[in-house]
């Protein structure tokens, strides 16, 4: 039986602990430079970086570490020293598109593996073996991939070059996030980790004798999104990506919030592990995904070539659901102190999710402050809390409230 390896986002040490608290089989994570996530909080080496792979280490969690943007002359002497810390360190891979970085994780990290970004573009089988040949132990496949291309690709590759895929997070209007557009419009360069996102803003068009009038491409009173593109959701089609050949499901989202990695992951260790086992997809883990902050679903390339299609719907974030607290511990009898993350009352009904199974609704009964005293409301955002949950929560364990 294949094993479906679950690959999720650590953006910095919070969105880390809820990824390993729901499941993560492997997380991927970036230091200051050569990330493509260069605004998330990441994990600065000389330390944080490696406390968090020993951390992933202790729980049999593998670390993929990112140095996926296009290298400048300006940053090349930094690389080897880092590329040496991260062997030292024991990072298990390292995500790298540009060939003169995957020349130096080579010589200066030899026994790290080396996985070939999506931003290579990988998306023949001669790509895949040219990397396997100077040395890659897994290629992340291009995003616009159909199963069947992917299920070529493995057929005419050794067994021993793994495929990735992203199943699940944003999309990038440009081939494997290849773009320009932000570079040219701010100066924040998309290839190297600090893309501004112009394909989600609203245009307009403005005639240069009419300054100030700002014309709709077409009639629609939210704007107009001519770059948009949905969200990438693969939760119910985790067996056919195995038949395909997949070794890993990754999952995007390094600037997501903690509890996005939290609910995703959880979600997708349970599809993954139904799906080993040759079960049906329980509809809870398709609703779960659902729950956290997104857009609009697809599919994305996987069953149709030309993709899921131009949208010109709103670039907006849409859920049902707001978390409202994080268990930071928890006694037999469910008695938690918690951390809150949004407004909610005593008399609330609320979910509490783990990692052990579906989601279980329970009623806030009675709410105390960090002293012990009762309070009708929580006024103040990160303030300490203690209240009865249903069950025993291990720590990250997330309360959250539907919305109305």
């Amino acid at each position: 039986m294949r094993k479906l390896e679950v690959l999720s986002p650590a953006g910095d040490r919070e969105r880390l602990m809820l990824a390993l608290t729901y499941g993560a089989d492997a997380v991927y994570l970036a230091s200051e430079r050569f990330g493509m996530r260069a605004a998330a909080g990441n994990f600065p080496a000389g330390g944080p970086l490696e406390e968090a792979i020993a951390l992933c280490h202790a729980r049999g969690v593998r670390v993929h570490v990112t140095c996926n943007t296009i290298l400048r002359n300006e940053d090349a002497a930094a690389l080897p020293p880092f590329l040496e810390e991260l062997e030292a360190a024991g990072a298990d891979a390292v995500i790298a598109a540009d060939p003169g970085v995957i020349a130096m994780v080579k010589r200066y990290a030899p026994h790290t593996a080396l996985h070939v970004s999506t931003q290579a573009g990988v998306a023949s089988y001669a790509a895949a073996n040219a990397f396997y040949d100077m040395g890659a132990a897994r290629v992340i496949l291009a995003r616009e991939l159909t199963l069947e291309e992917i299920a070529g690709i493995r057929a005419k590759v050794p067994a021993a070059l793994e495929l990735e895929v992203f199943v699940h997070g944003a999309m990038c209007m440009s081939f494997s996030g290849r773009c320009l557009l932000s570079n040219y419009l701010t100066g924040r360069d998309a290839n190297r980790g600090a893309c501004a996102q112009p394909c989600r803003w609203k245009y307009h068009v403005v005639e240069e004798k009419r300054p100030g009038e700002y014309m709709e491409l077409q009639q629609d009173r939210e704007g107009t999104y001519i770059f948009n593109s949905r969200d990438l959701c693969m939760i119910d089609h985790l067996p056919a990506l195995m038949a395909a050949g997949v070794d890993s499901i990754k999952i995007e989202g390094r600037m997501k919030s903690a509890y996005y990695a939290g609910v995703v992951t959880n979600a997708y260790r349970h599809a993954a592990d139904a799906a080993m086992a040759g079960q049906p997809l329980d509809p809870v883990w398709r609703d779960e995904v659902n729950k956290v902050s997104h857009r609009e679903y697809s599919t994305g390339f996987f069953f149709d070539k030309n993709g899921p299609g131009e949208y010109h719907g709103s670039a907006m974030y849409i859920s049902d659901c707001d978390v409202v607290a994080m268990v930071e511990d928890c006694d037999e009898a469910g008695n938690a102190r918690l951390t809150q993350r949004n407004k909610f009352y005593a008399g609330d009904a609320l979910e509490l999710l783990t990692p052990e199974g579906p989601p279980i609704p329970f009623t806030a009964e009675a709410i105390f402050d960090g002293e012990g005293n009762p309070i009708a409301d929580t006024p103040h955002p990160m303030m300490a809390l203690a209240m009865r949950l249903p069950v025993r929560a291990p720590k990250y364990a997330i309360v959250r409230k539907y919305k109305k």
